[in-house]
């Protein structure tokens, strides 16, 4: 969701925060052989505008981590030879790389290819276009990987869509590191989201290549409508006025399509590739989870041979909460009820000296001023703001662990991007007085940077703050001066008012529809996630399908929270365990259902792993499931 793709959230944070930025700044940005272009004449889908691009990765580039290899994902941030022109090679290397911090726990206590998971080489090409939903005002972005050892026998097409609000390459630790290795082909999709910014004040966004270009010259992932009077910074989530979320499940089918339109070009002696001789298995997570949901509910043609959804931002009717509806509530009420006492032990929810942080007591002051709790001290106050939420449906483990979302601002982030889109705003009129635009040193509006500016397109998280990018707007000169901005994105959503029912119309869009009650699908989901909480997501689907009849796989793992890439924090690692190796589980039971004949199951016990501790990862703590299949990874 919303969640790992704001990982890049650094500028205006505290300096109580400094330290932990400090420790997890190679998480928060993204050397191999020149990449080979070429494009080709031959016939794409009716939904796809413009030329697709046809590169060869080998020989130091491949397909799963451009020539880095495990070691150089988790190193320093991939080197750009001139800042201000980087090469579509240097920028989908960095882009990879970001992707891959943003998901996993690459840590050297985390496991990761040591424990579960691997980034080996695999040489292979990449088809890439902009595809259009009909009547959308901006594309969303298509990819297809094709690995050499594309497994011709056992036709396997992997689709999936970005986490967060993350670029093309935003599920490759899922999708890429689980599909490419075994010979699936795997097609991707932006699904409208992205760090295609477009900067007024320069006139230019982002072409098919990752690259800068000047509105006018080239197509581009996203254009705004022109307007000389405004110089700040438009982003595509927030500003396209498509509503994006309300169409993942479109953007996802056409990736699909989009990819086996791309295998036939790409085995022009093996077409065609259909879904009756190509398995396709669709996986995603957080928001890309929600994405393959919505897809699965959108499958008349019975395209998916299987769905894997990882802490999916999904909603339903009539059940659980809607992203906005307990964002802004957290974005109020979360800081204040985070300062009671059964809080003390939490990581980042107190400062390094053990302190309540003072802008947290100051939310219970301004609480008690605004006659919301009526707590005279702190902790009476803080009290009854845990009281408010554990009402709404919010658990001890879930606020616990959004700590850290709000620790880093998170909630104010998505809530006003999200208000934007489903209220389809333009950058100069979005809700509430939130703006984004340059931003200097010391957090103030500034000129955007050239050089990064250069590299949004790899870079950037897809919603600001982050990357040269601020958030502006909402606040005023109070001791909490983002209160206001948190009020007034509640009202939207609690306002009868007809000049907010377009945010609510929006969000009513997002709801899913049913798949077909015979499409095997499992959900995996960790139970301390404090971002897109089971109670209000996963647990009404479940619930929901099975009361349609249908028959879903369901672990809520214990222990598991929403960031695997926060586990390299030190005092919070040590309290978790990542969730993707369960991802990778349950995609391993889909594959021995579908290649090797095994049954489906009605049930699976949920894994009962123990935090990692602060030594390194062990596999006995994660309590995996014996191997399903022997396929390669």
């Amino acid at each position: 969701m919303a969640g790992r793709c704001l990982l890049v959230m650094v500028v205006g944070m505290t300096n109580r925060l400094s330290r932990w930025m400090l420790l997890i700044a190679p998480l928060l940005v993204s050397c191999a052989a020149p990449t080979v272009t070429k494009e080709s004449g031959m016939q794409a889908p009716d939904f796809v505008r413009g030329d697709v691009r046809e590169t060869e990765h080998r020989q130091g580039d491949d397909l799963l981590s451009a020539g880095l290899g495990l070691e150089g994902l988790a190193g320093a941030p991939a080197p750009i030879a001139h800042p201000l022109q980087p090469t579509p090679a240097e920028l989908r290397r960095r882009a990879i790389q970001a992707s891959w911090k943003g998901i996993a726990d690459l840590g050297p206590l985390g496991g990761y290819g040591r424990v579960y998971g691997g980034v080996p080489d695999v040489p292979g090409r990449e088809y890439q276009a902009f595809a259009w939903i009909p009547d959308a005002h901006a594309p969303h972005r298509v990819l297809l990987q094709v690995p050499d050892n594309f497994d011709r026998s056992r036709r396997c097409l992997v689709v999936t869509a970005s986490s967060g609000s993350r670029g093309i390459y935003g599920a490759i630790a899922l999708a890429g590191a689980w599909g490419l290795p075994r010979g699936c082909a795997v097609a991707y999709t932006d699904k409208g989201t992205s760090g295609g910014y477009f900067d007024l004040a320069d006139n230019s966004g982002v072409a098919l290549d990752g690259t800068r270009a000047k509105r006018g010259s080239a197509m581009l992932e996203f254009e705004p409508v022109a307007d000389t009077a405004h110089t700040g910074v438009a982003v595509k989530h927030a500003h396209s006025g498509d509503n994006p979320e309300a169409d993942w499940g479109r953007h996802v089918l056409q990736a699909a399509r989009f990819g086996l339109a791309m295998l036939d070009r790409a085995f022009p002696d093996q077409a065609p590739f259909t879904a009756q001789n190509t398995r396709i298995i669709a996986t995603g997570l957080s928001n890309g989870g929600g994405a393959v949901l919505q897809a699965a509910g959108l499958d008349d043609d019975r395209l998916f041979a299987g769905v894997v959804a990882l802490e999916p931002n999904v909603r339903v009717p009539e059940q659980g909460r809607a992203l906005f509806d307990y964002a802004t509530d957290a974005s109020i009420w979360l800081p204040c009820a985070l300062a009671d006492a059964r809080f003390d032990k939490t990581p980042m929810a107190r400062t390094p000296e053990g302190e309540v942080p003072p802008a947290w007591a100051q939310r219970c002051h301004q609480l008690h001023e605004r006659e919301l709790v009526s707590g005279t001290r702190v902790a009476a106050q803080a009290a009854q703001a845990y009281e408010h939420l554990r009402a709404g449906g919010w658990t001890d483990q879930a606020m616990a662990t959004a700590a850290s979302t709000t620790s880093l601002d998170l909630w104010r982030a998505i809530t006003a991007a999200y208000a934007s889109a489903y209220m389809r705003r333009g950058p100069d009129d979005m809700p509430c007085g939130f703006r984004y635009g340059g931003v200097g040193a010391k957090g103030a509006a500034a000129a955007v940077d050239p050089a990064l500016r250069a590299s949004w397109w790899a870079d950037a998280s897809g919603i600001p703050p982050g990357n040269g990018v601020g958030l502006f707007g909402g606040t005023d000169h109070s001791p909490d001066p983002t209160l206001p901005g948190a009020l007034c994105l509640r009202a939207l959503w609690e306002d009868t008012d007809a000049s907010t029912q377009p945010l609510r119309d929006g969000v009513a869009a997002t709801t899913v529809k049913a798949p077909r009650p015979s499409l095997p699908l499992w959900i995996v989901h960790g139970a301390s996630d404090g971002l897109l909480p089971t109670a209000f997501t996963s647990e009404p689907y479940v619930a929901w399908l099975r009361s349609n009849g249908g028959h879903p796989l369901y672990w809520k793992v214990p222990y598991a929270q929403h960031f695997d890439a926060f586990l390299a924090i030190p005092g919070f690692g040590e309290q978790h365990v990542p969730l993707l190796p369960y991802g990778y589980a349950a995609l391993d039971r889909l594959w021995a259902h579908i290649y090797a004949g095994a049954p489906w199951p009605a049930i699976v016990p949920t894994p009962s792993p123990t935090p990692r501790g602060a030594l390194p990862l062990a596999r006995f703590r994660l309590d995996l499931p014996p191997a399903w299949t022997q396929a390669p990874r």
